[in-house]
């Protein structure tokens, strides 16, 4: 890529076509108005740079704005930015219409810093157009281009991740028994298990029926791993210890329905009684198994404070 006209034959080999040089009048001004419909305008160039290919990786620091400076977005906003960094990851996809914003950044070479102004009438082109957007108007995406990340690279890297994660699996999978066993025997468990595999400990007895499977009852809980990582509680106190207190959700009594949760906590929940408090300890094969979920991992054995308060009538 040594000039700007071998530029133009790259990106018009991807199906991107953006005339550089028979740009038509621009009515923004500061703007260059393409033949596609592209208004462009670049404050750092580099004719000479590398520039995404479809299926590239790019990575871009982003501001999305109206026409009339109204934010819908920004990547240095970690409250709408949940990436956790000042910018943001993302394929470059296929242009869907001439002027679009996948077309503006397969004009873009790492380092260049520009703005953009997008159609919305092309944009959602045969659909409705959100309310907070109007007809004839433009979105204005001001971009950094930090990194490109090509296709076949980031391809290398997924089938690495896969096959690491294969083997993780496998040995989680073949070690589960023996970390198991070693936490029964560390915390002097020596109750039977049940014919599925789960421990119950009874640490209180409770009075009245048994729930049955579809009905509700109403629990206090807290799950850990067997590393005692807390990953969740309905108990504040223990939320704030474990560092996973969320001020938005309420930490009171839950309502769970039986039958309606992992096959560990609903048989142990049909040997409880109002009441009743215990300790329970699933293998994986009563709880997440293979795929895991959110903070626990695949083959992950785990334990249970349960405590039933009632069971809520039907209604």
């Amino acid at each position: 890529m040594t000039n700007s006209f071998s530029k133009k034959l790259a990106l018009a080999a991807v199906g991107t076509v953006v005339a550089f040089t028979a740009c038509e009048k621009s009515d923004h001004p500061g703007y260059d108005k393409s033949e596609t419909g592209l208004y462009s305008k670049f404050y750092t160039h580099d004719e000479k740079g590398v520039i995404p290919k479809e299926g590239d990786v790019m990575q871009v620091m982003l501001a999305v704005k109206t026409d009339k400076d109204s934010v819908l977005f920004d990547s240095k906003d970690p409250k709408v930015n949940r990436q956790g960094a000042p910018y943001v990851e993302f394929p470059l996809m296929k242009s869907e219409f001439g002027g679009s914003f996948e077309e503006a950044l397969s004009t873009m070479a790492v380092g260049d810093s520009a703005s953009f102004m997008v159609s919305i009438d092309s944009m959602y082109k045969g659909k409705e157009i959100p309310p907070f957007l109007k007809k004839g108007s433009m979105l204005v995406y001001d971009v950094k281009l930090q990194k490109i990340t090509t296709k076949e690279v980031v391809e290398k890297e997924r089938q690495k991740q896969m096959e690491e994660q294969q083997i993780m699996m496998e040995t989680r999978k073949n070690e589960e028994g023996k970390v198991l066993a070693k936490y029964l025997e560390d915390n002097k468990i020596t109750v039977k298990p049940t014919e599925s595999g789960l421990y119950f400990i009874e640490k209180t007895k409770g009075k009245g029926q048994h729930p049955k499977d579809g009905e509700k009852v109403m629990v206090n809980y807290t799950g850990r791993l067997l590393d005692g990582t807390v990953f969740d509680t309905n108990s504040k106190e223990e939320a704030q210890k474990a560092n996973i207190f969320d001020e938005r959700r309420p930490y009171e009594p839950v309502e769970f329905t039986v039958g309606g949760l992992v096959p560990g906590m609903n048989e142990a929940l049909k040997m409880m009684s109002p009441g009743s408090k215990a300790t329970i300890v699933l293998p994986s094969s009563l709880a997440y198994g293979e795929r895991g979920g959110g903070p626990i991992p695949p083959y992950s054995p785990m334990v249970f404070e349960v405590e039933v308060l009632s069971i809520v009538p039907s209604k």
